[in-house]
């Protein structure tokens, strides 16, 4: 099978028959290839049991993967959501140019091309802000749709003066208009905050874009969609005052009510709200005996926003004794042990229902213990969080997750990707702290040793037994030639030759057993050394 000839842009899906997200992405797909077929945009799909080739021509590793070919030399992963809308919104901006451009004709069309659309207004002379339009359009274009248009009695019409920029979409109130002066950083802004809903949603397939705004999201609790959406009326005003300083965003409490203890909230106490600094995952759950009104949600907000009220921090008890090697920290000490000092602080979030993390923990100790040296211990901390227990900062995927602070730039933490073992974290530390301090792991070295020296003491036995073994056969030899002259019946001649005849044979024995016996020697000895290699490699 081939993929069909690209002269326009296709979206292939590669897929198996007994994959589940492939099944359920299926009624999605056939929607969304419905609706593209009419802007002559193919969806297309193959599956990979039966054209392995193919799917291996095009790096498939995983099920459904989907691609997007703008030719045979120009193809690109699609990392979407796996939903129609999303499909189709992001298939026709695909297949229009960065910036469209748009006539008297075609602006209403255009305006309902997708959720959001931007359209600039400028003259045709104008080359700065047509540059600059078309840089952000370029940049993206996998978000948004652009088009531009120097129809200047077009943009009267609309009531923008040149250089103007209109973003158009499906909700709120239909439209933004931008008041700023025309630069790249400015429109870009212009276009994350004019593009977010007042009040959205927050799920699956938004939860990230609010994650990704830089700026706080409250959320509001609820449990029936009418009840979220009376919520959404009430709070529709604080949510325009505060627009581009903080998001709303209503939140399905019977779907996704576990998120609430995120946010320190009690979970099961419907409704609730709560704001969450995203960028520094700061909580500030609001009192749930309190009611939501938007004179009181009103009050809270504005507080937050003056920086006087606290956040809430989930923390266990600092210890009492923290002198191990691993110290531990918790949300009360964690910027004393971790951010403000200058020692270079390597930290483990872990869970304590994480198996890899308790396979780490003897090692992390050892590792620990290296640093606790008077000289060491001024310059590296060793530390570990329990992640559960106790709100940090820090943006955590899974567990366990290694982070080194180095000193001078604990704002800039660097992950740890490499292998669990201590030698790795110990060349870690000294290639990326500020610090630079090199420990010497022994552990290793001394196996080594011990086990060569057993290896030499096998070899020396093995050695004094060979010797063993040559003087007894040499012996034998001499009590052979004794009995041969003694045995002498047909002349002297025939018992010399019987005596040379024996010492030959007891010299080849004994030559035979010292040979064995060295290489038996060796053999113990390369298997020992091949063992603590081995022992060596696991640690």
């Amino acid at each position: 099978m081939q993929l069909p000839p690209i002269s326009l842009l296709t979206n292939p899906t590669v897929f198996a028959p007994w994959c589940g997200h492939c099944k359920a992405l299926a009624p999605e797909y056939e929607t969304a290839a419905t609706t593209l077929k009419e802007k002559d945009i193919k969806l297309v799909k193959v599956d990979c049991t039966e054209e392995a080739d193919l799917c291996q021509e095009y790096g498939v590793e995983g099920y459904p993967t989907l691609k997007v070919f703008r030719g045979p030399d120009n193809i690109s992963p699609y990392g979407g959501q796996r939903k129609a809308d999303s499909l189709i919104s992001y298939m026709t901006k695909q297949n229009l140019p960065a910036v469209s451009d748009v006539t008297k004709d075609t602006l209403e069309e255009f305006k309902t091309a997708d959720k959001v659309v931007l359209v600039a207004y400028f003259a045709a002379d104008d080359k700065a802000s047509n540059e600059t339009f078309t840089s952000v359009a370029n940049g993206l274009r996998d978000n948004f749709l652009f088009g531009a248009t120097s129809d200047a009695a077009l943009a009267k019409a609309e009531g923008i003066s040149q250089p103007g920029l209109v973003l158009y979409k499906s909700f709120d109130d239909g439209k933004d208009v931008f008041t700023e002066k025309f630069d790249v950083e400015a429109i870009k802004s212009f276009a994350k905050v004019a593009s977010t809903p007042l009040i959205g949603e927050v799920g699956p397939e938004t939860y990230s874009d609010y994650m990704a705004a830089g700026i706080p999201l409250a959320y509001i609790f609820a449990e029936t969609p009418e009840e979220r959406e009376q919520f959404a009326k009430d709070l529709k005003p604080l949510a325009l005052k505060h627009k581009g300083a903080i998001n709303f965003a209503t939140i399905d409490a019977g779907s996704f009510g576990q998120h609430a203890g995120n946010l320190n909230l009690k979970v099961g106490t419907w409704p609730a709200f709560a704001i969450q600094r995203t960028d520094k995952n700061e909580k500030f759950p609001y009192d749930q005996d309190n009611k939501i009104t938007e004179k009181d949600i009103g009050t809270f907000v504005e507080d937050f926003l003056a920086g006087k009220v606290e956040p809430s921090i989930k923390s266990e008890p600092i210890p009492e004794s923290n002198d191990g090697p691993v110290s531990v920290v918790v949300a009360k000490n964690y910027k004393d042990l971790v951010i403000d000092n200058d020692k270079d602080v390597l930290l483990e979030f872990y869970a304590p229902w994480c198996g890899h993390c308790k396979a780490l923990a003897p090692k992390y100790e050892e590792l620990g213990e290296l640093y606790q040296t008077d000289a060491f211990s001024k310059l590296v901390t060793v530390a570990k969080v329990d992640a559960t227990l106790n709100d940090v900062p820090d943006e955590i995927q899974g567990f366990p997750t290694i982070k080194l602070f180095p000193a001078g730039k604990k704002d800039s933490p660097i992950d740890y990707s490499g292998s669990r073992t201590v030698e790795d974290l110990v060349k870690f530390i000294e290639e990326n702290g500020t610090h630079k301090v090199a420990a010497v792991y022994e552990a290793a070295k001394e196996k080594v040793e011990d086990a060569a020296d057993a290896a030499a003491s096998v070899a020396d036995e093995a050695t004094k037994s060979a010797g063993s073994a040559a003087d007894e056969a040499t012996k034998s030899a001499g009590s052979a030639a004794d009995e041969a002259t003694k045995s002498v019946k047909s002349g002297t001649e025939k018992a010399t030759d019987a005596a040379k005849d024996a010492a030959g044979s007891a010299k080849d024995a004994a030559a035979d057993a010292a040979a064995d016996a060295a290489s038996s020697a060796s053999s113990v000895a390369s298997k020992a050394t091949d063992a603590v290699k081995g022992d060596h490699d696991e640690l």
